[in-house]
């Protein structure tokens, strides 16, 4: 994000009115969301609300001229909240919001996955520190800061060196991030009309639930993504926004 951008609003992440849409995300509303995440489900989901609002909040707070104890006056007046309804068979409906507003709605079994996926990405999302931006989130805030992009080889190709990096398997996942970004930027190349491309908004809104694994964004990733990116560009530069610029930020507020 460069300085001139305007900061991520929630309206840019999450479908609410207008009156919380063109309020700008801040750390303290990011910071009260995983409180009560934790409060309520006993862990930050991962590419849930407050996962997605502390990095749009830490990128606001570097890029936006924002202080760390900001709070938006509709988180603070009205409220953020996370609430469990029964369904059925210990299935339970979490809602969560700001404002009286639901920015997520979705099914949540505790038991889920027991020896499995549902224990294991529980028990990632407490192993990752709430206060640094991992790689699927910068993946996330690129689909934010330059989501109407056209896919390209060079975007590919950071999203692969991204997903590589995060899983930590030495390759591409079949199905992964990676290969949707991949077969969207041979696609696009074969399409005339821009406005029937693929964008990296298509493929990177959920990256984080698209990745098997997770990491923080280190400098080592970043210069890794950004490398990946430039040789795949004519003219040799990152896309304003894009993969490899949103990595190096995430990177520089993570300090690691």
């Amino acid at each position: 994000m460069s300085q001139e951008q305007e900061p991520i609003k929630y309206g840019d992440v999450f479908e609410v009115s207008e009156k919380l849409g063109s309020k700008s995300i801040l750390p303290k509303d990011a910071a009260t969301m995983q409180s009560a995440e934790n409060k309520e489900l006993g862990h930050i989901p991962k590419g849930g609300p407050a996962s997605i609002m502390q990095s749009a909040a830490a990128l606001n707070r570097r890029f936006g001229g924002v202080g760390r104890d900001d709070m938006t006056d509709v988180a603070s007046d009205e409220g953020v909240d996370v609430s469990q309804e029964d369904l059925i068979e210990g299935t339970r409906v979490v809602n969560e919001s700001v404002g009286g507003e639901v920015l997520a709605q979705y099914a949540h079994h505790p038991l889920m996955g027991e020896g499995g996926g549902g224990r294991a990405e529980a028990e990632q999302s407490t192993n990752i520190d709430a206060d640094v931006v991992t790689i699927g989130e910068a993946l996330e805030l690129a689909a934010l800061s330059s989501g109407e992009k056209s896919v390209d080889e060079s975007d590919a190709a950071a999203i692969q060196a991204a997903e590589v990096r995060a899983t930590r398997l030495g390759h591409i996942v079949p199905g992964g991030v990676g290969a949707e970004a991949q077969h969207a930027a041979a696609i696009n190349t074969r399409t005339t009309r821009d406005e029937h491309k693929t964008k990296l908004s298509d493929v990177l809104t959920d990256a984080s639930s698209k990745l098997k694994d997770d990491k923080p964004v280190t400098k080592e990733d970043a210069e890794g993504v950004v490398d990946a990116e430039i040789r795949n560009k004519p003219d040799l530069a990152t896309h304003p926004g894009g993969v490899a610029a949103s990595m190096a930020a995430a990177a520089n507020l993570n300090k690691v």
